[in-house]
């Protein structure tokens, strides 16, 4: 969209995502006014990331140079003045990072924050002086099973953790990689005087100093008690000592916080508002489930990784936390909860599916998925080419004859004999099966019936994908106007801090009217095909169950 963008007040929201940084502009009725975009390896190629990271040198570490999210920021900010965007116009600006990577601050990131001069770049003057450590590391990594497994013992087990922080120790999770830092690398940890958030390292920009992490996004580090809201002392002691809680700032705050306002770089280099209130910034997951969601709404990403996100009323149950998912605050709302499933095999497998089993293009998969019926003829495929979340550290291929299970209740491995066909199908409903199977323990007791499955990211365009969608979970589907669902979210994020400032009391659901705006239904189930799916949960279970066990088998052997 590139219509020019000057009628205020507007709202900025900003997406850091993995493979590039995105901008939403929202008017006062929450119209999408402006968008633009920086895509890493196209625009800033420099930096020699392939889909925005750079592998290694450790096994399993991931990581993204904070130099070209910076100067991504500069680039961002030409575009958006080259849309003739009227920066005098925005009031508010949020926003919303890849979650749980972490940006590691020196001990000059306070002075040179805090005097930027407005003839220079950020990246001239913030890159490399400001950090402690030119890489931060992202979700992807998964270098830090050592330090999990350290983590989950102290504090007495996989469940024990998940209870008191929302999830069991993850790889990417923020504490661990602190753990890890703080081992291999102690130098940089004690250089190190503030650790971000990819969310407050955005803000922190914007105000001219070190903004706080949200309660939302800090509740995917396993360092914050996601009943309170508050950092945990023995988390934090474990990860990192005496001096983590100085290096993190203050406690976690909540959305519609107005943290402050733009520094004056943004006054007078870009022409900001001094007005301009900067409010927290949160995860990307987060602020998808508040452009597009509403309460009791299931969220599907179909993006780079594949995640699945219920916004859960409060409830008169405890909310349920497993060792299998994830538990998240609410951006706004502290008695509200955010259960998400994260699995790292999302696009980036579908797209080696298509590649491999369909010329590389697109019509052929959907071709392939249309002439296949549902079950693949009694096939179920796994296919993990990055060690998976769920289930843990999982790679490889496993396909299974399901026809079996009914003989034997236990479904037969096949290493052969897999028509080359089926795999479009095959690897949809298996990622779709891993969501569909967990629902249920996610919801509370009282929880009222799932109707809307909103669903988002690249994928999300496939109409093929689409219906395969409304039949395995037997909802309606649905795709938001926009396709930066995270930018748009943290859009309207920053609305809501300029609205709270005269509607102190008020609530996200009052600004809002609890309506979401922009939604189009583009996929209903059909009921035949839904029951066939409706007897393939348990089939699922069985086969994933099977495909654990031979991960741990082969490790024991290694």
């Amino acid at each position: 969209m590139s219509s020019p963008a000057s009628a205020g007040p507007l709202f900025l929201g900003l997406d850091l995502s993995t493979q590039q940084l995105k901008a939403v502009l929202l008017d006062k009725d929450s119209n999408i006014v402006h968008e633009a975009a920086v895509h890493f390896d196209r625009d800033l190629p420099h930096h020699g990331t392939t889909n925005g990271a750079i592998q290694g040198p450790d096994q399993g570490e991931v990581t993204s140079p904070v130099a070209m999210w910076i100067e991504a920021i500069d680039l961002l900010c030409q575009r958006l003045a080259d849309g003739n965007v009227d920066f005098k116009a925005i009031a508010s600006v949020s926003g919303a990072g890849q979650q749980h990577g972490s940006v590691y601050w020196s001990s000059s990131s306070d002075k040179l924050l805090a005097s930027l001069d407005p003839s220079k770049s950020l990246a001239e003057q913030l890159s490399p002086g400001a950090f402690s450590s030119p890489k931060a590391p992202i979700w992807q990594d998964s270098s830090t099973t050592e330090d999990c497994k350290k983590l989950e013992a102290e504090v007495g087990g996989a469940q024990a953790l998940a209870d008191l922080t929302g999830s069991r120790a993850y790889e990417r999770f923020t504490g661990n990689q602190i753990l890890r830092i703080r081992r291999k690398f102690p130098e940089i940890y004690d250089a190190t005087a503030h650790i971000s958030l990819v969310s407050s390292f955005v803000a922190s920009l914007f105000l001219g100093r070190i903004a706080p992490i949200d309660i939302s996004d800090a509740s995917g580090m396993n360092l914050m008690d996601v009943l309170t809201c508050k950092w945990d002392d023995k988390l934090l002691e474990i990860c990192g000592g005496p001096t983590l809680r100085a290096k993190l700032g203050e406690e976690p705050v909540i959305g519609g916080t107005a943290l402050g306002r733009v520094s004056d770089w943004w006054v007078k280099r870009w022409g900001f508002n001094p007005d301009c209130i900067v409010a927290p910034f949160t995860g990307d997951n987060p602020a998808t489930v508040m452009a597009v969601g509403a309460p009791g709404d299931a969220l599907l990403s179909l993006g780079t990784s594949t995640t699945f996100l219920l916004s859960i009323p409060p409830s008169s149950a405890p909310p349920k936390r497993f060792t299998s998912s994830h538990l998240l605050a609410h951006p706004t709302a502290l008695e509200n909860k955010i259960a998400m499933l994260c699995y790292k095999n999302g696009a980036l497998a579908r797209e080696q599916v298509r590649d491999r089993f369909a010329n590389g293009q697109w019509q052929t998969f959907n071709e392939l998925v249309e002439s296949t019926p549902p079950g693949c003829n009694g096939t179920m495929g796994f296919y993990f080419p990055l060690p998976e979340i769920i289930p843990p550290n999982v790679v490889g291929e496993y396909f299974f004859n399901t026809e079996a299970i009914k003989a034997t209740a236990k479904p037969q491995l096949v290493a052969e004999n897999v028509p080359p066909s089926i795999h479009p199908r095959a690897i949809l409903e298996s990622q779709f099966l891993s969501i569909r199977s967990r629902i249920a323990a996610m919801l509370p007791s009282d929880a009222p019936h799932l109707h809307r499955l909103v669903i988002g990211g690249g994928s999300s365009q496939n109409l093929i994908i689409r219906q395969l969608a409304a039949d395995l979970f037997g909802m309606d589907v649905y795709v938001s106007a926009t396709k930066e669902a995270a930018a748009s979210g943290g859009a309207v994020l920053a609305k809501y801090a300029w609205w709270k400032q005269s509607h102190p009391d008020g609530s996200f659901e009052e600004m809002t009217n609890g309506e979401v705006a922009g939604l189009q239904c583009v996929a209903k189930p059909r009921k035949e095909i839904s029951e066939i799916y409706n007897g393939l949960v348990s089939i699922y279970d069985a086969c994933e169950k099977q495909v654990v066990d031979l991960w741990a088998a082969r490790i024991e052997q290694n």
